[in-house]
């Protein structure tokens, strides 16, 4: 590190769980987020002023007026924009040292596949249920730790799956595929600040992950109820009947 990155992150540097060789970590690492909405929005920020090196943000909407009630990394400015560009311009201005790269498209099973390969992490922030088990199963098969988040009306989830792990369960063991209604922001309203604490928790157990500090998610489900502030952690197991890591 540089005496300007020295001082950039000081304060995580003076933490003796991260140290030099932390934030080291962090700036040698390649993440994956898919989704630069409301979850995105907050988590990718976080890693990127913490120094994450090299974010690869996947999106292929575009931000519209709706979005900014909630999706704090694009500015009004910003309507009609590629929510990948937007972000990109926001992270940029965060902290001009983290290298981006943008995938403006619905990736295909292939593409989601090797760039799933080619991360040490990757971060769920989508709001259907087709893209989150492609997203788990090509983590799973590619052994790359991921976090997943959800946010619908008052009530969020965090869930961190790592296959590294022969304890972990999949996303699959959480919502078997047809068990659940999809659901969105648009059909069923979201609270603003709701999306922000989900998606900073996210970018906690990814930071968490990256540099080995304390023990994550995994195994576990952490819930929110906003309209009372209760959280709950439960244990989640994996299901020996699982397609995606049953036995």
């Amino acid at each position: 590190m540089n005496d300007e990155q020295l001082l950039r992150y000081s304060r995580q540097i003076m933490l003796p769980e991260v140290d030099v060789a932390g934030q080291e970590k962090l700036l040698a690492a390649r993440v994956l987020i898919v989704g630069m909405g409301g979850l995105g929005s907050p988590l990718a920020m976080y890693l990127a002023s913490a120094g994450v090196g090299t974010l690869v943000i996947a999106d292929y909407d575009a931000v519209d007026l709706s979005n900014l009630q909630r999706q704090i990394v694009h500015r009004s400015d910003a309507v009609g924009e590629l929510k990948v560009v937007s972000a990109s311009r926001t992270l940029k201005e965060l902290n001009p040292d983290v290298h981006l790269e943008t995938i403006a498209e619905r990736l295909s099973p292939t593409r989601l596949r090797d760039e799933i390969t080619a991360c040490d992490l990757v971060l769920d922030a989508t709001d259907n249920f087709s893209t989150r088990y492609a997203i788990s199963d090509a983590c799973w098969h590619a052994k790359t730790p991921l976090v997943s988040g959800a946010a619908i009306r008052w009530e969020g989830q965090v869930a961190v799956f790592d296959p590294r792990r022969k304890d972990s369960p999949c996303y699959r063991c959480l919502y078997a595929e047809g068990d659940d209604e999809t659901l969105s922001c648009s059909e069923n309203g979201v609270i603003a600040p709701l999306v922000g604490i989900i998606g900073t928790c996210q970018a906690l157990e990814a930071i968490k992950l990256l540099t080995g500090v304390g023990d994550s998610l995994t195994g576990y489900v952490l819930y929110f109820d906003a309209k009372r502030m209760d959280w709950r952690k439960l244990r989640l197991s994996s299901n020996p009947s699982c397609p995606t890591c049953g036995t």
